[in-house]
């Protein structure tokens, strides 16, 4: 049952404007949200302005919730802290979850047990194992733990296999040919095979230079030894660990400790990606996904900075956690783990310097809050040259990349694409689902070069053969205005057709884009006529036609509708402030919910149409700019401008030129070379 906001709402002047941290409680007295804030009094009173104000998730939370307290603190910093540890305790529902996109699989070693296994994982990371990677192939996890285990033979099998061993006190075949040390059996201690599992995690955070030498020493004394099938053995495990060690490229000569992180986002959601540098190396590569709760900028530097402060502390944590682990191994003989050992952990898992694409809420707190997990200075800066820069710019792809695949794994997924189109439906009061829904969007700069795109989709996935783009003819003027003319176009083009039509011709299987334009053509009707005549009819109309704008375009195409007499296709607009779907004439919009198949499927196909018009336009106006100043000038065709440039040796020559030195190059009447000159001047006069 909802709640009333203001039935909870405290006295404005009860708050405290100090820096502190509060909780949303619901009826049952459980926390459903946890936040902070500099000023607790201007921060808490946002929350209790009319719904109608507030984003829709902010809508859900406030109705959810019964009270509100607060902790007041001394400084931002301690703020930042105690919300990251109220989040951990209370794990409230509307606080934005980070979910690690699991894309990747990594190289586990389950340090938390007596006999740690190393072993191929994807999944979310849990407490008491420690992760490598992540590897872009399966394979490539399967080959490097394979090496591995033949210079550091700890033990790889389950816990199944290794208690029936135990029993049969008989080691399994890895025991045998040596890539186990075999603790099931005896043939090491506990405490010689936590020794071997130490060595790989080290070789596995970057450490090789003391393996290398150390495989280098014991071979040269085991050919002076004459033991020469251990050398060879040697030799062979010196060269598996190179070849591992020369896989990872150098990014920094100057052998920077860093982490590199690039945020990338939507309306609706943001992808994370960091890049973890050890001694100038790539030594991993994670990735997450967030739910956003506005598409501010202000959210997003927010977003970042509760981020860094929840990765760094979650490691330290999960650290720590495995050092307690092994104190416990202390009491049956393992070496001395002390609070300087953790230290030590810390200074490698925060490092010096975090580099990021946009700067977080609050910097200076934000590296003050790391600099205390770390316990010495962290730097969090935006690279802006160099090499930096460019291992930033690769990070950043990585993370465009990341929230495209995601998109496109959940569009591609068909329980997925169906529940999509069951919740436009449900949402739109549709009476079938729409399996055929196509979208257009406008692109221009300034009024210039005004294109629009239509993109079909088919049961939830895009049909390029039936996408068509077009050249705007009849919208004139700039900005709101021209949009919503271009729209009623592209709708008039699209539709005119629509009814008299009763035979539909299959669309070209081509998936290359078709562009409808005719220079001479004056009129929308002409425009509709020439589109026909093309041979292009669409296989069959949609079900829903979306418009890329809120409530004055989606009303600017239900005109079109009325003047059509088009009445069995469902007409909606799609708003990018706050994703907002807008039918013809509504005072209020329908609001999807944000994590819904069904927006994610709208916001895709607007994506879409607007990467289609974006390129349309990127290269009309690129052939435009490409356009000289000789184009123009009738009966100069493309031999004449070229004798007449070649003549003189460059266009600036040629605009210095008298007519009748013009007149001087063959085939250049005295008419042809007043007219030039003429041109010219016009085009030199014009020039701001």
């Amino acid at each position: 049952m909802a709640t009333d906001p203001a039935s909870y709402r405290p006295a404005p002047g009860t708050i405290p404007t100090e820096p502190g941290v509060y909780k949303f409680l619901d009826p049952s007295e459980r926390v459903v949200y946890v936040g902070k804030a500099k000023n607790l009094r201007s921060r808490l009173m946002s929350y209790f302005q009319h719904l109608s104000l507030l984003h829709p998730r902010t809508q859900q939370m406030v109705t959810t919730a019964s009270r509100v307290e607060w902790t007041v603190v001394a400084t931002e910093v301690e703020a930042l802290q105690l919300e990251y540890t109220w989040i951990k305790k209370f794990d409230p529902r509307f606080n934005v979850k980070y979910r690690d996109d699991k894309t990747y699989p990594v190289l586990a070693v389950s340090v938390g047990q007596r006999y740690p296994r190393a072993y191929f994982y994807r999944g979310p990371q849990r407490k008491g194992i420690r992760y490598f990677g992540p590897y872009s192939h399966a394979w490539a996890v399967r080959e490097t733990l394979d090496v591995l285990i033949r210079i550091f033979p700890m033990r790889t099998c389950s816990q199944t296999v290794f208690h029936r061993h135990e029993a049969l006190k008989r080691p399994c075949l890895l025991g045998y040919i040596d890539k186990c040390a075999a603790p099931c059996v005896g043939r090491v201690s506990e405490v010689e095979h936590r020794e071997i599992v130490d060595k790989l995690c080290h070789f596995m955070a970057g450490k090789t230079d003391d393996v290398i030498r150390g495989l280098e020493r014991d071979m040269l004394q085991a050919a002076e030894s004459l033991d020469f099938e251990k050398a060879a053995r040697l030799r062979d495990n010196l060269a598996a660990v190179r070849k591992i060690t020369e896989q990872q490229a150098v990014v920094f000569g100057d052998g920077t400790d860093a982490d590199v992180i690039a945020v990338e986002a939507d309306e609706l959601e943001a992808s994370v990606q960091m890049f973890h540098v050890r001694g100038g190396r790539i030594r991993g590569q994670r990735g997450w996904i967030v739910e956003r709760n506005d598409s501010s900028e202000q959210e997003l530097a927010e977003l970042l900075q509760n981020f860094l402060i929840k990765f760094y502390s979650d490691a330290l944590e999960q650290e720590n956690y495995m050092l307690a682990s092994e104190r416990k191994i202390i009491r049956r003989g393992v070496d001395n783990v002390t609070d300087a050992g953790f230290q030590q952990k810390a200074t490698e898992i925060v490092p010096r310097e975090v580099l990021i694409s946009i700067e977080p809420s609050a910097l200076t707190h934000t590296q003050q809050a790391l600099s205390l997990l770390r316990g010495s200075t962290v730097d969090i800066r935006v690279p802006q040259r160099g090499d930096k820069k460019a291992l930033m710019e690769t990070v950043w792809k990585n993370a465009v990349d990341a929230l495209r695949q995601h998109k496109l794994k959940r569009a591609g997924d068909l329980t997925t694409r169906s529940a999509a189109l069951k919740d436009i439906q449900d949402a739109l009061y549709m009476a079938d689902a729409p399996l055929r829904i196509e979208c257009t969007d406008i692109s221009h700069i300034q009024g210039t070069d005004v294109v629009a795109s239509l993109v079909v989709f088919e049961d939830g996935l895009p049909k390029k053969s039936d996408y068509r783009r077009y050249k705007i003819k009849e919208a004139a003027g700039d900005g709101h205005s021209n949009d919503v003319a271009s729209i009623a176009e592209v709708v008039r083009r699209r539709f005119l057709h629509h009814n008299v039509n009763a035979s539909f011709v299959p669309s070209s299987t081509d998936d290359e884009d078709e562009v409808f334009e005719d220079e001479a053509i004056e009129t929308p009707e002409m425009l509709c006529e020439a589109d026909s005549a093309l041979g292009r009819k669409f296989a069959y109309p949609p079900q829903l036609f979306i418009v890329d704008g809120g409530l004055p375009q989606v009303n600017a195409a239900q005109e079109v509708f009325d003047e059509l007499g088009i009445t069995d296709v469902v007409l909606v607009g799609i708003a990018k402030r706050l994703e907002e779907l807008w039918l013809p004439n509504e005072e209020f919009p329908v609001i999807l919910s944000r994590n819904s198949p069904g927006m994610f499927l709208i916001q895709h196909i607007r994506d879409e149409a607007h990467r289609f018009a974006i390129n349309f336009h990127r290269s009309q106006r690129s052939q435009r700019m490409k356009r000289s100043v000789l184009d123009d000038i009738p009966g100069l065709g493309p031999k004449r401008r070229q004798e007449l440039v070649k003549f003189f040796g460059s266009v600036k020559k040629l605009k210095a030129a008298t007519a009748a030195e013009i007149e001087a190059v063959p085939g250049f009447g005295p008419q042809l070379a007043r007219t030039i000159v003429e041109k010219l001047q016009q085009e030199q006069t014009s020039k701001p």
